[in-house]
């Protein structure tokens, strides 16, 4: 097989077959038939002319032979995995995880590290003191199986295409494909292994989809890959028009995902975990309707068996899980400045990508993949997205370890984020639409 005649297949604009598409997939993973200039060259063409449901299915399928994959069904209970698009704010699966273990399901979730405005869900697990995301798989499966949940680390044997690709795909402007994107996810996703995946697939400022449409493009395209693959896969399509609950930052975070266990939600938190949790609760045959999983949310909430999931999972992975009632174990800055409003009004608009690229400019992410991060530092969010505001209202904190005119740069973008104006504006739906 010729890898210039493929490029060159594709760059026409027509389809690619199931033995040219591994080909190229094995040839640029494995061995030296297939050179980096080479792939370039095949995923811009990918990028310009797109790839339809047959050749996505086939691409996803090579990308996830090329390395490891788990399988759990020698084991007992319903297992269920959850992916989100990444957004700002975002620890929902450090909430739903432990809700879902404790209503009876299992989550066996590999999860990945932020970069850019995205916080990533190993980052903020790590603020806990001694928490270890990197486990064996060994480890993975016995966890799992005794407390009901894991969430580590990609295994460095799991779909090496994709980190051959994704590196590839970084530095030649073919990032925000979605066939590229669609195979990319759903190859890690379905070599983990789960029977049942929720994809939380996010849309606006803060989110890589900006509009409706694309991100309902992507969602579709990739529940066409898990069908075809022998999964049940369910989407949500969501609102990143405002950061998600109230803390952005690891710790603060953490912090946040404990409170809402013990049932001190914020309330746009708590509708997209109840809608995420009735989804998986109902696919996995605990419940038959919305209305029994919201009673099992509020009971596994009520009762404290959600927390102590929580906490299991913590000792189970080496972390000092004394944080679940004291959370002065957890690394919070003392350097607290309040960044206030500037006029009366609404909060009209949220520059929410911006409160995100902040967060990490402060420390608490990273905007290249050497950053250091300082897990003390963030954003806690006083008012979202149409809540009314009086001149000197307090908009935001910022929990900081800078030097003083590193904080006022600080503070003033933080108030460019939040646009206020004169005449109240709707908030839009957080759930768009669950395909």
């Amino acid at each position: 097989m010729n890898i210039i005649k493929i490029i060159e297949k594709k760059r026409d604009g027509k389809k690619l077959a199931k033995g040219e598409i591994e080909f190229f997939v094995d040839g640029y993973t494995h061995g030296s038939t297939v050179l980096d200039y080479q792939a370039s060259a095949l995923l811009m063409a990918i990028f310009l002319n797109g790839m339809d449901d047959e050749e996505l299915g086939y691409l996803t399928a090579a990308m996830i032979n090329t390395g490891d994959v788990l399988d759990f069904s020698k084991e007992s209970g319903v297992f269920v995995d959850k992916h989100s698009t990444g957004g700002v704010g975002d620890k929902t699966s450090l909430v739903l995880g432990p809700i879902l273990a404790a209503c009876g399901l299992k989550l066996a979730k590999m999860s990945g590290r932020g970069l850019g405005f995205t916080g990533g869900t190993l980052d903020k697990m790590e603020a806990i003191p001694n928490m270890r995301v990197e486990i064996d798989e060994s480890a993975f499966f016995k966890q799992v199986r005794e407390i009901g949940i894991a969430i580590v680390g990609q295994s460095k044997n799991m779909v090496p295409a994709d980190k051959k690709f994704y590196a590839l795909r970084d530095v030649t402007g073919t990032v925000e494909s979605i066939p590229l994107m669609a195979s990319s996810i759903m190859s890690k996703k379905l070599a983990a292994g789960a029977e049942i995946i929720l994809l939380d697939v996010k849309f606006g400022d803060g989110a890589f989809m900006k509009d409706l449409e694309s991100a309902t493009e992507l969602a579709t395209r990739m529940i066409a890959i898990g069908e075809k693959l022998g999964k049940k896969v369910f989407a949500e399509i969501t609102s990143m028009q405002d950061v998600l609950g109230r803390m952005v930052g690891n710790a603060l975070e953490i912090k946040e995902v404990i409170d809402s266990l013990k049932g001190n939600f914020e309330p746009d938190f708590k509708e997209l975990c109840l809608h995420s949790a009735a989804t998986l609760l109902k696919a996995g045959g605990i419940v038959k309707t919305d209305d029994e999983a919201n009673a099992m949310f509020e009971q596994v909430i009520a009762d404290g068996s959600a927390l102590k999931k929580l906490g299991e999972m913590i000792h189970a992975q080496g972390g000092d899980n004394r944080v679940t009632s004291d959370e002065s174990l957890l690394s919070i800055s003392k350097n607290v400045v309040d960044v206030t409003a500037d006029s009366d009004g609404y909060i009209s608009y949220v520059h929410t990508m911006d409160v995100g690229i902040l967060s990490a400019e402060m420390g608490a992410g990273r905007l290249t993949l050497d950053d250091k991060i300082d897990y003390s530092v963030g954003i806690e969010v006083l008012k979202k997205l149409g809540d009314e505001v009086r001149k000197g209202d307090v908009i935001c904190k910022l929990y900081h370890n800078s030097a003083p005119e590193k904080v006022a740069e600080f503070v003033a973008k933080a108030k460019k984020s939040f646009v206020i104006s004169a005449e109240h504006v709707k908030k839009p739906p957080l759930i768009a639409k669950t395909l």
